[in-house]
């Protein structure tokens, strides 16, 4: 695992020392990170068109980066992979997430988010990354909690045609080498374990759809992210180290109430703040081999992004684990041979059975 590294998505603004690559990455690099994961959409630090089509441009980004003690994880397409699939009762809010041009007309909206994803897998195979962090966007979240009742054949027809509109996409990594991670995420069609399956198995088990893992999602959603490792170890290439917490009340329960993040029984926090076991996650990880780099996406309802920021290298430093190469009890063994073996286990010629028929 490599780390620790940070997702530019929270700091990014017109401010310094976040309004320029160089001076957030010399931000970060001084923190103590090793990383930085570039949201696409920042036009302030990153020109992903022109990454897409100029080696030149991504070895400047590249030494860049470098000079500030960092490197380039992964690129971000969240917002435009929303937009690949949006539901029109999202239009509206939604339309931020595209240029003013493109406000009002979902057509050409998603056009342009389906070219910007494609940009992405080639300025990634520039980058050398072999990862890329996206959304898979909605055609079905509003029908999540089936009241009205769903008609039937609605989700499966929503995860065709969620598949046929990502299959392009998904070819276009495949040409070059790089693996689309999904963020499972409420607000997403690909939300927890069944709907990744059940979009997988739509295309066919493509190689390229992987899982960027993110525990505070399934803290707020109840669901087990340490049996997940288990189950999903194999597409898990990228990695948002998010901590949460889930405190019910009586008043209160895991939809939210329409509250603001900090009056809502399920919240994001800092590194620690939270009730996230991170010794099981990357011990989990560890055993699994995970590759990839360790990055932490910082939101908090409390805490000062910055002070996030300074706590967060440290933490993910201390959690990082140095596999191990031999045993801790190699110390107390012995040679090995078939003649000891039988010994042990009591087979010596003394003790021989015939076995009769």
């Amino acid at each position: 695992m490599k780390g620790p590294a940070i997702f530019l998505a929270q700091f990014a603004g017109s401010e310094a020392p976040f309004n320029t690559l160089d001076s957030i990455t010399r931000y970060m690099g001084d923190l103590g990170y090793k990383g930085v994961q570039i949201p696409t959409w920042e036009t302030g630090l990153f020109d992903l068109r022109r990454a897409a089509e100029s080696q030149d441009y991504v070895d400047e980004v590249k030494g860049i980066c470098a000079n500030n003690g960092v490197e380039v994880t992964e690129l971000s397409t969240h917002l435009q992979g929303q937009l690949v699939a949006t539901h029109p009762a999202y239009d509206r809010l939604f339309d931020g997430f595209a240029p003013a041009y493109l406000h009002g007309n979902p057509t050409a909206r998603t056009e342009w988010a389906v070219d910007q994803v494609k940009l992405a897998a080639k300025a990634s195979q520039r980058f050398g990354c072999t990862a890329h962090a996206t959304f898979s966007g909605a055609l079905m979240w509003h029908t999540v909690y089936p009241w009205p009742q769903r008609p039937a054949g609605l989700v499966e027809q929503g995860f065709a045609e969620l598949a046929r509109r990502w299959r392009p996409i998904l070819d276009t990594f495949e040409d070059n080498g790089v693996n689309v991670c999904f963020e499972l995420h409420p607000g997403e069609d690909l939300h927890d374990g069944v709907t990744f399956e059940r979009f997988l198995a739509e295309l066919d088990n493509h190689s390229r759809v992987n899982i960027l893992y993110d525990p505070s999602h399934f803290v707020l959603q109840h669901l087990d992210y340490l049996a997940f490792i288990d189950i999903y170890h194999e597409r898990i290439k990228a990695f948002h180290v998010k901590d949460a917490e889930f405190r019910p009340s009586g008043r209160a329960g895991v939809y939210g109430s329409y509250s603001p993040w900090a009056e809502r029984p399920g919240r994001f926090r800092s590194l620690g703040d939270g009730q996230v076991d991170f010794t099981g996650i990357f011990t989990k990880l560890t055993h699994y081999g995970y590759q990839g780099w360790a990055v932490l996406e910082w939101e908090c309802a409390f805490k000062h992004p910055e002070q996030g920021a300074a706590e967060g290298a440290p933490f993910i430093a201390r959690h990082m684990i140095r596999k191990a190469d031999k045993a801790f009890d190699d110390f107390a063994g012995g040679a090995s041979d078939p003649a000891l073996l039988n010994d042990v286990l009591g087979l010596t010629q003394k003790h021989q059975v015939t076995l009769g028929g």
